[in-house]
């Protein structure tokens, strides 16, 4: 019986269709005791696979790419990127698109493994990765899709048998990645180098094809597409930022056309309020900040429409007024569906003129007084949490007989909706996966069964729901490559 018919397998690989430059064929490298560590039956279920007919000595073969599924064919991605600002030629390091599976409800998903060894674009890298970083993936990934925020979901890691040399000889590992596309900003400013309109004209065709069919037959693809993204990644950075998530590394390599959050290096989660908070060992002077992450997104969007110009209109003064104007509206856009999410966040329905002022002064409030951003929701909730004592001052008490007056019979139910009482909190984070390092997955799975269910009251699991006594302000993320 073939692979396809015991698990479900059913590819179609039109990516590897585009022009040789988009891509470089290569298969995985072999590893050499691949162990299955965890696999996602949830998402398996969600894409119509069925890996119980295997037992977990082929699932690991086939998760670490010893074994291939039938109709693959695998391949890196070229693109480039801007770097904390700075452009350079980049593509899949040390990732392989396996291909791209088409479930029975007709929804396309890339099959992508992140570890599997060097190709082309791995430079002076190994292309392996270690379990830590992969697990830590996994784990907030999945959290993030629990959130309702749109993400990459991770199906399985296994670990690879070898050791990968970092700073020190750390256990290798594997992920298997699933996005709607890993077609990026930076893909488009790879073609865009190579000055071949045709390639570009298929690139935005194949896109618009893959992900927004409903302007394909707009008389100017290229600005609808403009158009459509922004609105796609404001929607995806007001909900960043609804929760409290820091991506950490906002290149344009990262930025998903699809609107998925993608690639999770240094990412991390805010605790205590402010707008300054990052924690990435290499962002150095704060570029991709939580606050920050609104403008870095329209400055990556703006390099994203240089690379479309010539579509949007072949006389070039003509396209960047086009593409400007366009751009333009991003602040009045972001600041409209960010003033919205704040105020489901507060339970703050229809419109009242003193709504800004509200939240602003809580806002403010809690920069100053170092409140815990998600447990201060949770308290506003009556959440059952033990951190009372910090709201019990007479700023804040003021503060929050005005916003009371505010609620309706239907507030709570919208909080409840818009905040979760259940973040992956860093050092929760950082301690699972010291665990599984020691070969005791138990915690990371407990953790994982807690963020499944963010905005339900859990409060056996209540150890998840509160920062470290010290608070976090030393704490430290890496890129795990």
């Amino acid at each position: 019986m073939s692979d396809k018919n015991k698990i479900g397998w059913n590819f179609d690989n039109s990516y590897s269709n585009l022009p040789k430059s988009f891509i470089y064929e290569i298969s995985p490298v072999p590893v050499k005791s691949p162990e299955l560590i965890i696999l996602n039956y949830d998402l398996a279920d969600q894409m119509g696979l069925n890996f119980f007919k295997i037992d977990k000595e082929e699932q690991a073969k086939l998760f670490s790419g010893n074994s291939l599924p039938k109709g693959t064919k695998s391949l890196a991605q070229a693109y480039a990127g801007h770097q904390f600002g700075h452009f350079t030629i980049l593509g899949d390091g040390r990732a392989v698109l396996l291909g791209e599976h088409i479930s029975k409800s007709n929804q396309r998903f890339d099959v992508q493994f992140k570890g599997s060894g060097q190709t082309p674009f791995s430079r002076s890298g190994d292309g392996r990765a270690a379990l830590g970083p992969m697990l830590r993936e996994y784990l907030i990934s999945e959290a993030m899709h629990s959130l309702n925020i749109p993400t990459t979901r991770s199906l399985a890691v296994v670990r690879t048998g070898e050791d990968v040399i970092r700073e020190r000889p750390l256990p290798g590992a594997i992920l298997t990645r699933v996005a709607s596309s890993h077609i990026r900003v930076g893909t488009f400013q790879f073609i865009k180098t190579r000055d071949n309109l045709d390639e570009l004209n298929t690139l935005v065709d194949y896109t618009i094809k893959r992900h927004y069919p409903e302007i394909l037959k707009s008389k100017n693809k290229a600005y609808d597409l403009l158009t459509t993204l922004i609105n796609k990644q404001i929607e995806l950075v007001v909900n960043w930022m609804r929760v409290g998530f820091i991506h950490g590394v906002m290149n344009t390599d990262n930025m998903a056309i699809s609107g998925e959050t993608i690639d999770y290096g240094p990412c991390a989660f805010m605790n205590s309020y402010n707008p300054g908070t990052c924690f990435s060992s290499i962002d150095h002077m704060g570029r991709y900040a939580y606050g920050n992450q609104p403008a870095i997104t329209k400055w990556n969007l703006a390099r994203f429409a240089e690379c479309i110009l010539s579509l949007i209109s072949p006389k070039k003064d003509e396209a960047v007024k086009m593409a400007t104007e366009v751009i333009d509206k991003f602040d009045k856009q972001y600041e409209k569906k960010w003033f919205d999410m704040m105020k489901n966040k507060l339970g703050l329905i229809g419109d009242d003129k003193d709504d800004k002022v509200i939240i602003s002064e809580l806002l403010e409030l809690m920069k100053d007084q170092e409140l815990d951003y998600t447990n201060t929701f949770c308290f506003l909730m009556n959440s059952e949490i033990s951190i009372k004592n910090d709201f019990q001052n007479n700023k804040f008490n003021n503060w929050k007989m005005k916003w009371q007056k505010r609620l309706t019979k239907d507030s709570h139910k919208l909080m409840e909706y818009s905040n979760p009482k259940i973040i992956p909190r860093n050092h929760n984070v950082e301690n699972v996966l010291k665990s599984a390092e020691d070969n005791d997955l138990a915690p990371f799975n407990d953790m994982l069964k807690a963020l499944k269910n963010p905005y339900t009251n859990q409060e056996i699991l209540a150890k998840y729901r509160y920062p470290p006594a010290k608070g976090d302000k030393k704490y430290q993320t890496f890129c795990g490559t």
